[in-house]
């Protein structure tokens, strides 16, 4: 189980309405969320893997360090949301090393894990997983293997798989469920939203049966707070992606919270890797 620590303006969709000059004067909602998803996780006695962006963790510390208090895994989502399509390798360095160390800071933790903005790692940056091993990452989820407009390396295998050849790096993709040839989204986000929940529930109990694999699932603070400003200057297609079932994401995540038995990515797929053993199904 794994967030995506980010507030609603901050997020893809939106790159092109909302000017990062003024996200400081917008209305932040991102403490307030994520203190609702570890009250939530904490109702299903679940631990989950935060992928946090560097600017949240400068404004709000304590929400790092309750994060951490809970037992949760502590990982990197970059310093402010740049895709690393939109970044040199140079660029991307930086920002990379600069989030770790200040979220091992303020957290007082190791960070172990890192996922792109916008899953923007793929075929034409795959460098990226370079510069995330020797900046001290043990693993990435950044690639999502699926037909996207804005991301996607669909021939990228479906599951956690070694990247480089001369480092002890993975890369743990998003899950996808494998029907009449295609990789179908079902690990969260957007679709997990849009699709009837029974209809996510079978894709993954597939995975866990057919495939013998554990399911890696995300999701956003935002996206279970309905009554968050609605951004009427951005397109109808940004505007159907953000807002579609924000009403009913929390009731659908209390079933596969309920349906499911997760844990931290670190705990479920690092750990087992290193003892030798099959990862386990979840």
């Amino acid at each position: 189980m794994s967030v995506d620590v980010e507030d609603y303006f901050q997020v893809g969709a939106f790159e092109n309405d909302i000017r990062r000059e003024d996200w400081d004067s917008l209305p932040c909602r991102v403490e307030r969320n994520t203190d609702a998803v570890l009250a939530l996780f904490e109702d299903f006695d679940v631990k989950a893997t935060f992928f946090t962006l560097g600017w949240v963790a400068e404004r709000y510390p304590a929400l790092i360090r309750r994060i951490v208090d809970a037992g949760h895994e502590l990982a990197s989502h970059g310093m402010a949301h740049w895709r690393v399509t939109d970044q040199s390798r140079e660029a991307f360095q930086d920002d990379a090393r600069r989030s770790k160390a200040l979220l091992e800071d303020v957290g007082g933790v190791p960070v172990r894990g890192y996922r792109a903005a916008s899953f923007s790692i793929g075929s034409r940056n795959l460098w990226a997983l370079e510069v995330l091993a020797e900046a001290g990452y043990a693993y990435s989820s950044s690639i999502y293997p699926i037909k996207h407009d804005h991301y996607g390396m669909p021939e990228a295998p479906r599951f956690a798989f070694r990247p480089l050849a001369d480092r002890d790096f993975r890369e743990m993709p998003v899950t996808t469920v494998e029907l009449a040839g295609r990789k179908i989204p079902c690990g969260g986000g957007g679709y997990f939203r849009l699709l009837p929940y029974g209809i996510s529930k079978m894709a993954m109990k597939r995975v866990n049966r057919k495939d013998g694999q554990a399911c890696i699932f995300y999701f956003h603070p935002w996206e279970i707070d309905p009554d968050q400003p609605r951004q009427t200057q951005a397109g109808l297609k940004s505007r159907l992606r953000h807002y579609t079932n924000l009403g009913v994401m929390e009731k659908k995540l209390r079933k596969v919270l309920r349906d499911f038995r997760w844990g931290r990515m670190d705990e479920v797929f690092l750990r087992n890797h290193a003892a030798g053993e099959k990862l386990s199904c979840r």
